[in-house]
């Protein structure tokens, strides 16, 4: 496939999984719930009712650590026909706060991009979220500087994107999307015309699996963030 981005002005990033580590600590989480309700269900019951309770919820809560907090809490007194202990419930929010203000981990090779595009393109990010939380990481982060706009959006689908873009201004032929995501930054994307590069994380959640009919083939698939510097100019 012949890749041409030599008409791009613009390059929105993905945060999770894209510039740092977030979906390791969420497995890590319902590793430890899953341990903590043991005495009710077996591992994979409860990994199915969290996510099932994750999904109902999402429209209320939307993304990001203190749904999937809630969410814990809510399938805890479902599993345990409301007999959880105060004890368990306390140690549930324990660990929701502890992913809030775990380290922020930046992925192989984002601050050496970042700082070879700066100057040549005009860098956003636009993530999927908690506003607080992810302001709080991109702080902690130390790669606030190369960024000239930051969105937290509800949702990533094609309506999100091209209110943005019309909003920032940019044509959408002159606008790329690097982001871990097949579902929330590749599909969108390109259904509106902009350009879109895919680079995986070993980790997915559910939620963003794509079927193998929505799988596409013309966008650029990468096995690291650094390998964006030999299609772009810098």
């Amino acid at each position: 496939m012949e890749i041409d981005f030599k008409d791009i002005k613009v390059i929105g990033f993905d945060a999770d999984d894209t510039l740092w580590v977030n979906e390791t600590y969420f497995r890590e989480t319902e590793e430890r719930f899953a341990e903590l309700l043991e005495g009710y269900e077996t591992k994979n019951k409860v990994d199915q009712e969290l996510f099932k309770m994750e999904m109902d919820n999402l429209g209320l809560y939307g993304y990001g650590v203190k749904g999937f907090m809630l969410s814990m809490i809510e399938s805890a007194l479902d599993l345990s026909n409301n007999k959880i202990p105060q004890e368990t419930i306390l140690e549930i929010l324990s660990l929701g706060k502890k992913m809030i203000s775990h380290p922020v981990e930046l992925l192989d090779g984002v601050e050496e991009v970042l700082s070879k595009l700066v100057n040549k393109y005009r860098l956003i990010v636009l993530t999927k979220g908690d506003l607080l939380d992810q302001e709080r990481k991109l702080e902690k982060s130390g790669i606030s500087k190369y960024f000239h706009h930051v969105e937290v959006l509800s949702d990533k689908k094609e309506s999100n994107y091209k209110n943005l873009l019309e909003h920032l201004e940019i044509d959408v032929r002159e606008f790329l999307m690097i982001g871990n995501s097949l579902k929330s930054d590749v599909l969108p994307i390109l259904n509106i015309g902009a350009n879109a590069v895919h680079v995986p994380f070993h980790t997915t959640w559910a939620h963003e699996m794509v079927t193998e009919v929505e799988q596409v083939n013309n966008h650029l698939k990468l096995n690291s963030l650094k390998d964006i510097l030999k299609y772009l100019d810098n």
